[in-house]
Formats: structure tokens, C-alpha cells, sequence
């Protein structure tokens, strides 16, 4: 039961990691968000960032449960969870330059 469990997780984790690459569908499409939609999506995918890493590290925290699903989704979230902190380093960086 537990294992069944785990592998749920596992696929929810990966979902929850490539749900931001859905940022780029309007930027293909060439349609622009209204201000208040932008933020929300914004939001949205913050949190599957940061939803995706915690179940990530949930799944690969065992030995018996790493696979390269778990992994791969350890990888991309953690790639978002870097990008979103350097864009807030970048912001702050040039806050205080002006």
C-alpha cells in the first residue's frame, strides 16, 4: 500500500514540475495576459515550483523509492526553484543599483 502510495506522489510531483512550462503556451500564441491573469499565473507557478520540490525530495528521500521519474522531477523542479531565486536576486541586485 505504501509503495502504491509513493508512486501516486511520484507522478504527481513530475505533473506538478512541468506545469510551469504551460507559462510559454500564450508566449507561442502570441497573447498577451490581462495584468491581473498575469499575476495569477505567477503565483500559480511559484507554488507548483515549490509544491514540486517538496514532493520531490519527499519521493527521493528513500532509497528504495528513487527512480528516474523521481529524479527528473527532483532535477526540473529544482531548476525552477533556482530560476525564480535568481530572478529575485537580480531584482533586489538592481533595486539598490538605482
Amino acid at each position: 500500500m505504501e509503495d502504491k502510495k509513493l508512486k501516486t506522489v511520484s507522478k504527481a510531483s513530475l505533473i506538478v514540475s512541468i506545469l510551469p512550462l504551460a507559462t510559454l503556451i500564450p508566449v507561442f500564441l502570441n497573447i498577451t495576459l490581462p495584468e491581473g491573469v498575469s499575476t495569477v499565473w505567477a503565483g500559480i507557478n511559484i507554488v507548483c515550483a515549490l509544491a514540486g520540490i517538496i514532493l520531490s525530495i519527499v519521493c527521493v528521500r528513500s532509497n528504495e523509492s528513487r527512480s528516474l521519474v523521481n529524479i527528473a522531477s527532483t532535477v526540473i523542479s529544482a531548476f525552477w526553484c533556482l530560476l525564480m531565486a535568481g530572478i529575485v536576486a537580480m531584482a533586489l541586485f538592481l533595486t539598490f543599483i538605482q
